[in-house]
């Protein structure tokens, strides 16, 4: 209708001179001179050029024949040139197979983990040094991504930031070792829910050793967490005294581990020689792997022969060790990469979501029992782990 209205108007502007000439006034000039000056006016531009010129798409670039109709047609144009393009909402697709691998890894190392484990004895047979050789494995796959074309550049670190990873790589060690330890001392439900308790353990080391200051808020979500291991304990079926200290040993170190790893990234310019937190992860493994060598060879050494002569006819134990270290390899190096591209409130999640699935997948897969007391003590220690990790968000803690 606007395109019509303007043909329209341009119409009636080109017809406009001749009704002028048809109705001119005595004192004009003579018929023969208009007749001559509309002929090559029309000669110079045909009228066909000058209305197609007039309402073509590009309005801007035209003689402003008619101000008024031009600045109307204009109007819609320039009103919607100037809004902001909204930017389309996308899905994080990398995001979500970070969350699915992180998962899944987590699902089948505890899974492969304690069936090796169970196939060389459980506690009375070889953890620790099933826990080092994980570390091996470990060590490997990040050498191989080292030597592998185009998979991963090698860090220009120097030999005072290999110093300075070996109080988290001391960590790390310890915590990993106690943690197999416990898994292979009682079910591996129960070890998850006693591990959920680790943020008691990061807030007392970090309040006594470390100098940081707690909130009140984060102090009372330590009730439900404590309360919901000490009820899950009490029903449970499979509980081991070693598996409860051992659990809470490794939740001593991880939450060491934590503090020094935050200390590490403080040093000036090691972010920029690691080059990724790839790197760091792989450094941190070979480092832990070494410090785990001479536990084993203190503690389990004189059954290296046994343990190596069932490794090769048992194919449970080692095809099960290989993959548990594979596992937990890449588990690891996910999480922390899914944990760089989130929020604090999706940590939060994604780790309640993470214990949630494990300890209820695995205990039916395993056949573990699932009490409802331990059911409930489960729901309750893990409801509190996120309320920990979400209160001084909720409320905001005052300040001193």
């Amino acid at each position: 209708q606007e395109r019509m209205s303007m043909k329209l108007l341009a119409l009636a502007a080109l017809a406009a001179p001749a009704a002028a000439f048809v109705a001119q006034p005595a004192g004009f000039a003579s018929s023969a001179a208009l007749r001559s000056g509309i002929s090559s006016a029309a000669r110079a531009r045909p009228l066909h050029t000058g209305v197609s010129m007039l309402v073509s798409k590009d309005l801007k670039h035209q003689t402003p024949l008619l101000p008024a109709a031009r600045e109307s047609a204009l109007a819609p144009l320039q009103s919607s040139a100037s809004e902001p393009a909204q930017p389309k909402k996308s899905i994080d697709i990398v995001l979500i197979i970070y969350f699915g691998l992180w998962y899944l890894g987590n699902y089948y190392y505890n899974i492969t983990n304690k069936l090796a484990l169970q196939a060389a004895g459980g506690a009375a047979g070889f953890p620790l040094t099933i826990a080092t050789m994980q570390l091996g494995v470990g060590c490997l796959y990040a050498l191989f991504l080292w030597a592998a074309p185009d998979a991963r550049s090698y860090p220009k670190i120097t030999l005072a930031d290999i110093k300075a990873m070996i109080p988290v790589a001391f960590c790390a060690a310890f915590a990993h070792s106690f943690s197999v330890f416990a898994l292979s001392a009682g079910a591996v439900s129960f070890g998850q829910i006693v591990k959920a308790a680790e943020p008691a353990f990061a807030a007392v080391l970090g309040v006594t050793i470390y100098g940081k200051k707690i909130s009140k808020g984060k102090w009372l979500c330590l009730i439900p967490i404590i309360g919901g291991v000490i009820l899950a304990s009490v029903k449970e079926l499979d509980f081991a005294w070693s598996a409860l200290i051992t659990a809470a040993l490794a939740n001593v170190f991880a939450a060491f581990k934590a503090n020094e790893n935050a200390k590490l990234m403080t040093t000036p310019g090691i972010s920029n020689r690691l080059e990724n937190v790839g790197n760091q992860f792989a450094w941190t493994t070979i480092l832990a792997f070494l410090i785990s060598v001479p536990v084993m060879i203190a503690k389990e050494g004189s059954k290296w022969g046994a343990f190596c002569t069932l490794a090769k006819t048992n194919n449970i134990v080692m095809w099960n060790m290989v993959a548990s270290g594979v596992w937990f390899y890449l588990y690891n190096e996910l999480a922390t990469m899914t944990i760089k591209k989130t929020s604090a409130v999706t940590q939060s999640v994604a780790n309640t979501a993470k214990r949630v699935i494990v300890i209820v997948g695995v205990a039916i897969v395993l056949g573990e029992s699932l009490a409802p007391m331990k059911l409930i003590g489960c729901a309750i220690g893990i409801g509190g782990v996120f309320l920990y990790s979400t209160i001084d968000m909720i409320i905001k803690p005052a300040k001193n």
